[in-house]
């Protein structure tokens, strides 16, 4: 069954992103819930931006899940990548990753039970190569990240690694790219994080790239190509949710979008397109 959530972002150096809701935790998750949101994904400056048992607890008492956790404020608040040129710095990022994947397991495990920490995304924070750095090098610094991360995961963990369009990242565009990294790796529990927005900008047919990844997709952004709520751009979302349900997908659409035009609406409008495109057995 796919499940639906929405994003809130709690870091300030990110205002002016693509998430649904901003700042307020207890406004959001009891819009969510209102709504019918099976979940929240929430994109915090660090692991104490609030104690993971306050999160878990007041998702749970909502009747949420937690979704997923990103980790890019480790770029846009602290500069870090994991394919940093200095060894230091790439230590710093795996630290800082290795931090809110402690803090979405915990969280994610108070909110939803014991076998259900939220994955961490890792998306700006793969970083980019050039100047001195090649293009192989970059990828086996990521190929090292994920691998060590990884393998430091709670049994039932994951990460989930997100191709992002050209103007963000020059190392991981497609979804042929992500699978490409995940078959380098030594292990098993990282997946990939198809986000239509940036599917929209590098993908041939988004629809077809989903298939061709088929299991190695672990979460969707559930967007339009515009990076407002699925439904407000120029994606034809039919054929991409017939191949979603194709594939046996049974992970979060999660809206990663801009509030446009205010918050509410936002979520109201992905709620209603979400229940057209993946109606639920009664």
């Amino acid at each position: 069954m796919i499940r639906s959530a929405v994003t809130l972002s709690l870091v300030s150096e990110a205002r002016g992103g693509p998430f649904v809701f901003w700042d307020d935790l207890p406004q959001a998750i009891d819009r969510a819930a209102e709504l019918g949101f099976d979940a929240l994904e929430v994109f915090a400056p660090g692991p104490d931006a609030i104690s993971p048992a306050e999160l878990g607890r007041r998702l749970r008492d909502a009747g949420l899940g937690l979704a997923a956790i990103g980790t890019g404020a480790g770029w846009v608040k602290h500069r870090l990548t994991l394919t940093d040129p200095d060894p230091r710095v790439r230590s710093k990022a795996c630290a800082f990753v290795r931090s809110m994947i402690e803090w979405g397991a915990a969280a994610g495990i108070e909110a939803q039970g014991a076998a259900l920490p939220a994955p961490a995304i890792i998306g700006s924070m793969q970083g980019r190569f050039g100047g001195d750095v090649a293009k192989e090098s970059a990828l086996g610094w990521l190929a090292d990240a994920l691998n060590e991360l990884a393998a430091g995961l709670p049994e039932t963990g994951r990460l989930l690694i997100e191709p992002l369009n050209r103007y963000e990242t020059n190392l991981l565009n497609t979804l042929a790219d992500g699978s490409a990294l995940l078959r380098s790796l030594g292990v098993s529990n990282v997946r990939l994080l198809a986000d239509l927005f940036h599917m929209n900008i590098e993908e041939v047919d988004s629809a077809t790239a989903l298939a061709q990844a088929g299991v190695d997709v672990g979460h969707l952004h559930f967007v339009d190509s515009n990076r407002r709520p699925a439904g407000s751009g120029h994606l034809d979302l039919l054929p991409i949710a017939k191949a979603i349900l194709k594939m046996g997908y049974d992970g979060y659409a999660s809206a990663e979008a801009l509030p446009w035009p205010n918050p509410d609406a936002a979520a109201t409008q992905t709620i209603r397109l979400f229940r057209r495109l993946f109606p639920r057995e009664t």
